[in-house]
């Protein structure tokens, strides 16, 4: 019954905590990488089609504009 009574070294407690350690960096990374790429891609001089805040909400032809779509995101 000795083996019921094992206990964990404390070099693998330290690999361990080291490996959650790098887990919880490799997720602030990917999240501060997600969170970066929304703001890159506007740029203040990118105004596509000559349109700008002063617009028409209505269409060329008189129709209200669309509504954009918002799709929720979906983690893998």
């Amino acid at each position: 019954m000795a083996s019921g009574n094992r206990k964990t070294t404390m070099a693998k407690l330290n690999r361990e905590r080291k490996l959650r350690e790098r887990r919880l960096d490799k997720q602030a990374r990917k999240d501060a990488r997600k969170h970066a790429s929304p703001n890159h891609e506007e740029q203040p001089g990118d105004v596509p089609n000559g349109a700008d805040d002063q617009s028409d909400p209505a269409g060329s032809d008189g129709e209200p504009a669309l509504a954009p779509v918002v799709r929720p995101r979906i983690d893998v």
